[in-house]
């Protein structure tokens, strides 16, 4: 089995790396991922995470051709050496100054624009990334979601068992959020311009006061808040303002054109 193997290699009880090179390609494929979602719970693939750790140990620098300049790492981009053909096969758009690194996947009809998308990223069918976005290590992106311009999804390898940020499907989120330490964004909720999500962020519900962390509610719609603290002091927070209408899903679709 694949995960007995790559515990071996990262125990030291084997040298044979193709374990871990087989994990590689599958991540960089999509035919395995960081984590899913088994009967409503994200389950993290921890092995996973040691295989590309393991890849950067046995990995030294070298020069990487980027077109315009070179680059000096130990993982080269995914689309290295592409042709047409490839592009083509793969089925997503990819505009100049959109770098992906080898291990992350991008589904069919995704749109690249000039954004960075990290290693063991997951990236699915019909997401738009949007100008100046970063996508970290490990993040999984649902189906249909626009992570707006400036956004920055935050990454995670070490340590092992820390969660990555999962966006479901049909999100939005608005430009220059940014959402760390393992924050769920369930389906279909709206994040409004510059909010701010860590583990510690207080999600509080404008209607019912009932308080929160870690986790967007599905359809939610979130704006940046704060809230009193001692002394006088206000602190951020997240605030669930309404749930998501069809006027609200019109405001936040992308337009099928950019799609094609």
């Amino acid at each position: 089995m694949l995960k007995e193997k790559i515990e071996k290699i990262w125990n030291g009880k084997v040298s044979d790396l193709s374990a871990m090179y087989e994990a590689l390609e599958k991540l960089d494929r999509g035919e395995l991922r960081i984590a899913e979602k088994h009967e409503g719970i994200w389950k993290v693939n921890d092995y996973l995470k040691k295989a590309i750790l393991l890849y950067f140990k046995n990995s030294s620098l070298e020069i990487m051709q980027g077109g315009i300049c070179p680059f000096f790492d130990k993982i080269p981009l995914k689309t290295r050496n592409w042709m047409k053909q490839d592009f083509e096969n793969s089925g997503f758009r990819s505009v100049p100054g959109s770098l992906v690194r080898y291990t992350a996947y991008i589904a069919r009809s995704v749109v690249l624009m000039p954004s960075f998308v990290n290693v063991g990223a997951y990236v699915d069918e019909g997401t738009m990334i949007d100008s100046n976005a970063l996508v970290g290590s490990c993040a999984q992106i649902g189906k249909n979601c626009h992570i707006s311009d400036g956004v920055t999804i935050g990454g995670v390898l070490e340590p092992l068992q820390a969660n990555p940020v999962i966006i479901e499907d049909n999100c939005f989120i608005g430009v220059k959020s940014s959402i760390t330490e393992g924050i769920i964004i369930e389906e279909g909720a709206v994040l409004a311009t510059g909010t701010m999500l860590t583990a510690s962020t207080k999600i509080i519900d404008r209607e019912t006061g009932e308080i929160s962390y870690g986790k967007i509610p599905a359809y939610s719609v979130i704006v940046p808040g704060t809230y009193p603290s001692k002394n006088g002091i206000h602190l951020a927070c997240a605030v669930i303002v309404k749930r998501v209408t069809e006027q609200t899903r019109r405001k936040t679709s992308i337009n099928e054109l950019l799609r094609d």
